[in-house]
């Protein structure tokens, strides 16, 4: 995996001044070329008329973010009606509230926790606040994995209390400034970057350490960063761009490597005193964190119904069942479960074994039931998950070996794959991967079908840069549909109400590309369980040499 750098913009409380911060953004965009995506901490919504207008341009869709832009909920009251899912959920085109607390990673493996609000001081918490159950549930999961190291990014509306420790001095009141509770989750979470706003100051502490010299092994270091208030009349900085590489990419020399004004871990004194630390914080029962994922099975898009998603702490997958004749030896996995029967979980009884064609460790390949050609095939996740933008980077990473595996046997076979998904009325993630013949049509023919079919029924597909994570454009919960060409092209749709289910086998089947236009609709091709078994039986052998899964 190459190390891609992501491009981040954080910003501090926007208070309803959204016109001044995107306009903000789309000039150094236009200095210093396009971002990855905007990180808002602290307060976003205002409370005047003025912030209420401004806001319902962007809600009715008149106008549109610049970015991909991700915030906090409320820290107050008066905003609190503003955010109807405490699971997080999307706002307006291009907006999306994360969520009370949990984590959001990018394809590009970039991982970022979060916790809206302020810490409560009564029970039950009001709507913006946060509970050291929160916290709990956010950290449990995450640190109960011997591989956790830390997290690239912490976002928090609410200082830690002592950040100031050993470092700079803020211009605020370090009296009552901060919550104690966020400083025992930056010791427990050691983010790469941590911000935080509310206070109306900026500061930007000196680096520090997150292991005690000569006991410990060197671990990377943490940034804390406050920003100001969008347009602030101070004009205190309330903007921060930076890149980084995901840790999960990051060769582990560099990611230690210690600058030379790194300090003593601030919350080091608070973590002996007791009183003010809370360990119990992170002591109570673990609860599933709840990300934000709707379940798009029961109805035609538009409205979204959250669902909850389980932590993976939480999950209690079923082990995998295998084909006699591989990998009788590989650890049984945990993965998701589905809410109900699924057709395409590899453990499910449900599971046509007689179609499935190789197994890896965390996807497995199989022929398409009543397939285009017979070298249609699907690449699906083992475990239960809906679409492509849900999954890990290791689940990815393995889907992408295949892709290669299959374009060279196509390759051998005088074909191009083309691959699609349709993350729309769909339980569990398909990849269909369709070989066309080379002499039957160029990449650019198969390109142009799919766009002119898609305008004759008024949907526009974007056309999106090669290295673009679809998580960057469509967050868990969008229905979309998406393809990939054979040169690495993408092209995306994100479905608005209602979609043509079987939109990219009609392409694909069509005059222009393979003209077999009886075969559009699956149930037209399907073929007996003998058939199935054969047509397997053959693929199976063509393809063995290139399967990177099949162990003698």
């Amino acid at each position: 995996m190459g190390e891609q750098p992501v491009r981040v913009l954080a910003c501090g409380d926007v208070e309803g001044r959204l016109n001044s911060l995107f306009s903000r953004v789309q000039a150094i965009q236009k200095k210093t070329g396009q971002f990855d995506l905007l990180l808002c901490v602290g307060e976003f919504f205002g409370a005047t008329a003025e912030a209420e207008a401004e806001w319902q341009q962007y809600k009715t869709g008149a106008k549109k973010a610049p970015i991909h832009t991700y915030i906090l909920g409320a820290t107050s009251q008066e905003t609190a009606k503003r955010f109807p899912n405490s699971d997080g959920c999307e706002l307006a085109e291009n907006i999306t509230y994360l969520g009370r607390r949990g984590v959001f990673t990018g394809v590009s493996g970039l991982q970022i926790a979060y916790v809206s609000g302020q810490e409560a001081q009564q029970e039950p918490a009001p709507a913006h606040c946060f509970t050291s159950k929160d916290l709990t549930s956010l950290v449990a999961p995450l640190t109960s994995s011997s591989k956790f190291r830390g997290v690239d990014i912490l976002l928090t509306s609410q200082w830690p209390r002592g950040v100031w420790q050993y470092g700079n001095n803020p211009e605020v009141n370090t009296k009552s400034c901060g919550s104690a509770s966020i400083a025992s989750l930056a010791v427990k979470l050691k983010p790469r970057y941590h911000f935080a706003a509310l206070e109306g100051a900026h500061y930007e502490r000196l680096p520090y350490r997150n292991h005690v010299i000569l006991q410990e092994n060197a671990q990377h270091v943490s940034r804390f960063i406050a920003l100001a208030t969008v347009n602030n009349p101070a004009k205190k900085k309330y903007l921060y761009a930076f890149n980084i590489i995901p840790m999960k990419t990051m060769d582990p020399a560099e990611l230690v490597k210690q600058p030379r004004d790194v300090t003593e871990n601030p919350y080091r004194r608070l973590t002996k005193d007791k009183t003010e630390a809370q360990p119990t914080a992170f002591t109570e029962p673990e609860e599933p964190v709840n990300q934000f994922f709707f379940d798009l099975s029961q109805q035609q898009g538009g409205g979204h119904r959250g669902r909850k998603r389980q932590s993976d702490g939480d999950r209690r997958g079923r082990d995998q069942q295998r084909d006699g004749d591989q990998r009788q030896h590989k650890q049984p996995r945990h993965h998701p479960q589905p809410p109900g029967p699924c057709w395409f979980c590899l453990a499910s009884p449900q599971v046509e074994k007689q179609l499935v064609l190789s197994i890896g460790t965390h996807c497995y390949l199989a022929l398409a039931k009543g397939g285009l050609t017979s070298r249609h095939v699907l690449i699906l996740p083992i475990g239960h998950y809906q679409s492509v933008v849900e999954l890990g980077s290791e689940v990815v990473e393995e889907m992408e070996k295949y892709k290669s595996a299959l374009k060279a046997f196509y390759k051998s076979k005088g074909e191009r794959c083309v691959l699609f998904e349709r993350n729309y009325r769909s339980q569990h993630l398909q990849l269909q991967v369709v070989p066309v013949p080379l002499d039957r049509c160029t990449t650019e023919d198969v390109k142009e079908a799919f766009m002119v079919q898609a305008q004759e029924q008024q949907m526009e597909l974007m056309e999106i840069p090669q290295h673009t994570d679809l998580k960057q454009i469509a967050p868990p919960g969008t229905p979309y549909f998406y393809v990939e060409l054979d040169t690495g092209e993408k092209l995306f749709y994100r479905i608005q109400k209602h979609f043509p289910l079987q939109f990219g086998r009609e392409v694909l089947a069509s005059e222009a590309v393979l003209n077999i236009p009886t075969r559009a609709d699956w149930k037209e091709c399907k073929q007996t369980r003998e058939e199935e078994e054969e047509t397997c039986k053959e693929l199976r052998a063509g393809f063995q040499p290139y399967d990177f899964a099949f162990d003698e």
